[in-house]
């Protein structure tokens, strides 16, 4: 039976003002009405039941991920007491799985990423899920075709033709722009999505193997489950892990990793730049939302709320968002340097605009 894994518990600080802690980039609706949380949910529809869907966020946010995801059990969501990486999210999911359904199929993917081709993200999904009746060893990785040169994106290349799809030859890091353009001409790379499908005796001894003091932590959690102290195990341990992503832990380890092809767009939404590729933008290549008015004005994100007119006059490849307590007006090439605004508000204490 196939159960779903959403890890939904990452900051998007490169979305501040309109991203906070308490309302992180996974919670907004940057892209149409629902937010990216609430989409990815119903991406699963048609795949697995509402009781076979498991969130990882962080405890801070429990209550307004069940607040968006009403129909959900309310041991659905997970919130973990501290960050921990990837594989200590995914060690646990599987773990937790494992008690329900020892044989199942365990779907891994991030809550902030968009895919809009809903039907050919369950193709694929089905694919994979065939693969792994050929083989149930194989760890099954999702990767998406290279449209351009991209450095924000680590890279998979393929190998050897494996069923329907490839074994996996290496994962490559973030490379610079020659190496990215070198990967895209050579056609046997794809970009990695971080989305998984494999069964969850699979990773569970893989983890048990690679990373054995970690699993020890994650079994001690996963057997405390149901029982009156399971929140102190559950802290007690899992503040004990030495965080390690995925992809480090087990990805390039693992001896039987398979690729397909996503036969679907994607995007990872990385920073406000992908909201125009991804919304559309008007007739001067603006992406508006809110009370606005672009005078003069092309090339730009702006953003604001209904009951506050923001005026952009004269401006040319910017960013302009409005919060009701904070306003980012920002140069469009240098986005990156949202995260240091974020880190300069934490060092002058001003906690009230994180």
């Amino acid at each position: 039976m196939l159960y779903a894994t959403i890890m939904a518990g990452g900051s998007g600080t490169r979305f501040w003002p309109a991203s906070r802690r308490a309302r992180p980039k996974q919670l907004l609706s940057l892209v149409g009405d629902a937010s990216m949380l609430q989409s990815t949910v119903a991406r699963l529809r048609g795949l697995c039941e509402d009781g076979q869907i498991l969130i990882l966020t962080n405890q801070q946010l429990v209550n307004a991920t069940r607040q968006q995801l009403p129909a959900l059990p309310v041991d659905s969501i997970i919130g973990e007491p501290c960050k921990r990486d990837t594989a200590p999210c995914i060690g646990l999911a599987a773990g937790l799985i494992a008690r329900q359904d020892a044989d199942a199929t365990m779907l891994v993917m991030p809550a902030d990423h968009v895919i809009q081709q809903v039907d050919n993200f369950h193709k694929a999904v089905q694919q994979a899920e065939q693969m792994l009746k050929e083989d149930p060893t194989r760890i099954i990785t999702f990767g998406i075709r290279p449209t351009y040169p991209a450095t924000v994106f680590g890279y998979i290349q393929r190998g050897e033709s494996a069923g329907n799809g490839w074994r996996v030859s290496k994962f490559r890091e973030k490379p610079d722009l020659e190496t990215a353009q070198s990967y895209v001409d050579s056609g046997e790379f794809y970009w990695n999505a971080g989305i998984f499908l494999w069964r969850v005796d699979t990773i569970l001894s893989a983890l048990q193997s690679l990373e054995p003091e970690m699993f020890a932590h994650l079994k001690t959690i996963t057997d405390a489950a149901g029982s009156d102290d399971f929140a102190e195990v559950f802290t007690r341990e899992f503040t004990a892990i030495n965080g390690k992503s995925i992809d480090y832990a087990v990805m390039e380890h693992y001896e039987n990793v398979c690729v397909i092809e996503a036969p679907f767009d994607w995007d990872d939404v990385g920073n406000w730049t992908a909201v125009p590729r991804l919304s559309g933008v008007d007739d001067n290549g603006n992406s508006v939302s809110g009370s606005q008015l672009c005078i003069d004005t092309s090339g730009s994100v702006v953003r604001s709320t209904d009951d506050h007119l923001v005026v952009a006059l004269g401006l040319q490849d910017c960013i302009v968002i409005h919060t009701p307590d904070a306003t980012l007006v920002a140069d469009k090439s240098d986005e990156a340097a949202i995260k240091k605004v974020v880190q300069q508000l934490e060092e002058r204490g001003m906690e009230e605009f994180l």
